[in-house]
């Protein structure tokens, strides 16, 4: 059967020490005067923000600043920006954070010049005009949002995360700064590096795998399990934090035309349903998800684990595959990750909401990619085993 493959990411990604100063020389160059930075309350307190509004404005660039962006971003938190964006008469979006502020600015971008609602976009490109311009400054190193085509908003009145993914999206330029991410939070950094191994791993299984994809999820991979616990133990470790932004980045590249899997179809319900944390349901989730998809192809995984620095010489291919599920659960363990749902803080995940939470699942786009397809007592099996 024929098939082609795309490859999309932004037109223009800058990344390094100092990245973050030239965010409004950008600006210039897509002709923009005033710009809505999209963001959240904290790196307002932090200071993050301020810092940006200088480097914007010293470009002779006008900064009105949108702050309501919740932890998982809704269709409330896209209607409120995008009143405040036609109020001020903004013509440019900027994003800054993670994948919270990108996805939200991304929706606010897309219904600007679309219309409509951003339920209306939910699937796979279903818009039919450019978005605004959008520049994306990253603060962290998990979600590779700010390069990808790919935007998560939680409708509240269904308690499910919409997944848009559609290239109008994929911001015009990413940034990735790891001055940016210093002094970020142990637990923050530890659930946005296992959001970005569980993107690379998933890429890396994917039925849409390609060449291109593989090369990148793998040294995403390896970058990730070297990097990520040094990270966590000392958020000051600049060589730790330089490396996971390009891993986060490279399993962006990976999953942006791979897609995913059912580790992402299933957290985005837990997401939806009960406001957890993306990184952390993507932690638990993963071993779980690729123990059920081993028998799909158990030579990827004997290739993830060799990726994270696991010694499979010797070992038949099933035996490798076994390393990489017990290298991905002993990472998760020594960052301090949740093992199980019912481990999570305040949780009120509860068994009866599993043929719910399957059944969404199985409607989520990146569902369509896993390589191995499941029914949804499966599925709700998966979830009973990470409970």
């Amino acid at each position: 059967m024929e098939k082609t493959y795309g490859f999309f990411m932004p037109t223009v990604n800058l990344m390094g020490a100092g990245a973050a100063k030239s965010i409004g020389d950008q600006i210039k160059k897509l002709k923009g005067s005033k710009a809505l930075i999209v963001t959240d309350k904290i790196l307002v307190e932090i200071g993050i923000v301020g810092e940006v509004k200088e480097y914007i404005e010293k470009a002779g660039v006008e900064v009105v600043v949108f702050d309501g962006v919740q932890p998982n971003p809704t269709v409330s938190n896209v209607n409120a920006g995008l009143k405040k964006l036609k109020e001020s008469n903004c013509d440019v979006v900027v994003s800054v954070g993670g994948g919270s502020s990108h996805d939200c600015a991304k929706g606010i971008a897309l219904v600007a010049s679309n219309g409509g609602s951003i339920k209306d976009y939910e699937g796979i490109d279903q818009s039919t005009k450019t978005k605004m311009p959008l520049v994306s400054l990253n603060t962290t190193a998990g979600t590779a949002s700010e390069m990808t085509r790919f935007c998560i908003i939680t409708d509240e009145e269904r308690l499910v995360k919409m997944a848009i993914v559609d290239w109008r999206v994929t911001p015009n330029v990413s940034i990735n700064d790891p001055i940016l991410m210093m002094k970020k939070p142990p637990a923050l950094t530890a659930s946005t590096g296992m959001d970005a191994l569980t993107h690379a791993v998933e890429a890396y299984v994917s039925t849409d795998a390609t060449p291109v994809t593989d090369s990148a999820a793998l040294m995403a991979i390896k970058l990730v399990s070297e990097n990520l616990r040094n990270a966590v133990a000392n958020g000051d470790n600049f060589a730790a934090r330089d490396n996971m932004a390009y891993a986060q980045f490279l399993a962006g590249m990976a999953f942006n035309n791979a897609s995913l899997g059912y580790v992402h179809a299933m957290a985005h319900q837990l997401g939806g349903f009960y406001d957890l944390p993306h990184g952390v349901c993507n932690a638990i989730l993963l071993p779980h998800v690729e123990e059920y998809n081993l028998i799909a192809d158990p030579k990827r995984l004997s290739d993830i684990a060799e990726a994270m620095g696991e010694n499979i010489e010797g070992l038949s291919v099933r035996d490798a595959a076994d390393k990489a599920l017990e290298a991905i659960v002993t990472l998760s363990k020594d960052i301090g990750i949740p093992q199980n749902l019912r481990d999570l803080d305040g949780t009120e995940v509860k068994e009866k909401d599993f043929v719910t939470l399957a059944e969404n699942a199985m409607n989520d786009a990146c569902s369509l990619t896993n390589p191995r397809k499941a029914t949804k007592e499966e599925i709700i099996n998966i979830f009973a085993e990470a409970f």
